[in-house]
């Protein structure tokens, strides 16, 4: 047994719902014409009922918050023309329109003609703000488009008078009501432009059906209010009217009544609004006068306050004072100085060279007269002691040795003292005396005493006698 694939199974609420939402999105707003039957208004508000032709009908509603709109009572029978927008009523399935706005047929044609070239004439920028002039706040001439035979013109000159008596009105007469009405009242604005004396346009008409204003929705009547240089202002039927005239001009009235307002000054509001300002001008004139003076008189002050003459005087007194106080400063700061140089004076008396040098010279005299003592003193005992000395060196001096008759005997070859044969070198020798140099010749030695005990020795030579080999006693002499 093979299995089937699985069903998606729709609930029936699943199904109207999906229905409903295609319908809904599938359709835009869209126009629908017919007549009404079956027509039910339950104490909701809401209205039901039937949309029928020659050849089917469909179920309609039209809620509350829509149908307080009307300008109109819908009623059996009654052709209409509806926006409406299909759907499904998903708790019964039944196929309806839900009605955003209704409309008597007999307009439907005419209306879907001026939503099309409203929609045409505001892509091109004809509505657009910024392309739109400014109307003068107090006209000179005033010009009307309108029939001169209508209520309008009527009504629009009562305002003006009342309102703005001082203007120049000028009416430019044309029809505004049938099939002549759009090319006279291009031609009516053609000549108010060539005219060129206006400042402001009113194109009025009295209220009337929506075939009766038809002659504003003329397109080439819009691009001529687009392209003039004075500034239009419309006043065309009711309040609840539009045309595609108001949305090109320059500024749209509700009635042309309105539009006379709108263009006018109120003159008595003005002459109130003129006392005003002269009051505020004479207020502000009077409290700006207060003020300047009190700054003028403030400025004066200070002026008088900072006048070159007073501040010459006071400039004159600070410098007599200054000069008071500059006199005594100085004398009291000579005083000073005279003081400090007596007292410098009586210092430099008492450190005085000439005093220090007077002291110093006796001081100087005083210790070279006692250095003149200490030094013979001095070389008194100096003399004494060398005497002594002297006294004692002669004693003791070889010289003296030598006159007593000794003699010192050197080597010859060596120059040193003999005092003994071993001392000798060879048999020179030199004899010093007290007087003079010998140089001898050795011929021979013998031990001191050899004399008294008659024995020899040396070389076997016998000294002669009284020949000293070294100088030993007094009076010894040897051959030269």
């Amino acid at each position: 047994m093979t299995d089937r694939p699985e069903r998606d199974v729709y609930t029936v609420s699943r199904l109207n719902r999906e229905v409903a939402e295609v319908l809904w999105e599938t359709f835009p707003l869209l126009w629908v014409e017919g007549e009404i039957s079956n027509l039910a208004r339950p104490r909701s508000g809401h209205l039901y009922f039937t949309l029928k032709d020659e050849q089917a009908q469909v179920r309609c509603a039209m809620f509350r918050s829509r149908n307080r709109l009307l300008d109109f009572t819908p009623a059996e029978g009654m052709h209409v023309l509806m926006r409406a927008r299909v759907g499904l009523y998903e708790a019964r399935g039944d196929f309806q329109l839900t009605v955003e706005h209704m409309e008597e047929a007999g307009h439907g044609a005419l209306f879907r003609e001026f939503e099309r070239l409203k929609r045409r004439l505001a892509a091109e920028g004809l509505f657009e703000e910024a392309a739109k002039k400014p109307l003068p706040p107090f006209p000179e001439t005033i010009g009307i488009i309108t029939s001169p035979s209508g209520a309008a013109v009527r009504d629009i000159l009562k305002v003006l008078r009342r309102r703005w008596p001082r203007a120049t009105i000028l009416v430019y007469a044309a029809s505004v009501q049938g099939d002549q009405a759009p090319a006279e009242l291009r031609a009516a604005l053609s000549r108010a432009e060539q005219d060129g004396r206006c400042d402001v346009l009113i194109l009025a008409r009295g209220g009337g059906a929506i075939e009766d204003l038809w002659a504003f929705n003329d397109e080439t009547l819009a691009r001529a209010i687009h392209a003039a240089d004075t500034p239009i202002v419309t006043g065309i039927g009711h309040e609840i009217d539009f045309t595609i005239a108001d949305f090109v001009a320059d500024r749209r009235a509700p009635t042309p009544s309105a539009a006379a307002e709108l263009v006018a000054p109120d003159r008595e509001a003005l002459r109130i609004h003129i006392q005003r300002l002269a009051q505020r001008l004479i207020q502000g004139s009077t409290q700006r006068l207060r003020a300047q003076r009190r700054q003028l008189d403030a400025l004066q002050a200070r002026l008088a306050a900072h006048h070159p003459r007073r501040r010459l005087e006071e400039q004159a007194r600070r410098l007599d004072d200054l000069e008071r106080r500059l006199t005594g400063a100085m004398a009291h700061r000579m005083r000073g100085h005279h003081h400090r140089i007596d007292t410098l004076r009586a210092r430099l008396l008492a450190y005085s060279p000439r005093l220090r040098l007077q002291q110093q010279r006796g001081r100087l005299e005083r210790a070279h007269t006692g250095l003149r003592h200490a030094i013979l003193a001095r070389l008194g005992h100096e003399r004494a002691r060398l005497e002594r000395l002297q006294a004692t060196l002669r004693a003791v001096s070889p010289q003296a040795t030598l006159e007593r008759g000794y003699a010192i005997v050197t080597a010859a070859d060596t120059g040193k003292i003999v005092r003994g044969h071993e001392d000798l070198r060879g048999d020179r020798v030199d004899i010093r005396l007290a007087r003079e140099h010998l140089h001898a010749r050795v011929d021979g030695w013998e031990p001191a005493g050899s004399r008294q005990s008659g024995s020899t020795h040396g070389r076997g030579h016998q000294s002669s006698p009284g020949e000293p080999v070294s100088g030993t006693g007094p009076n010894e002499q040897t051959d030269g």
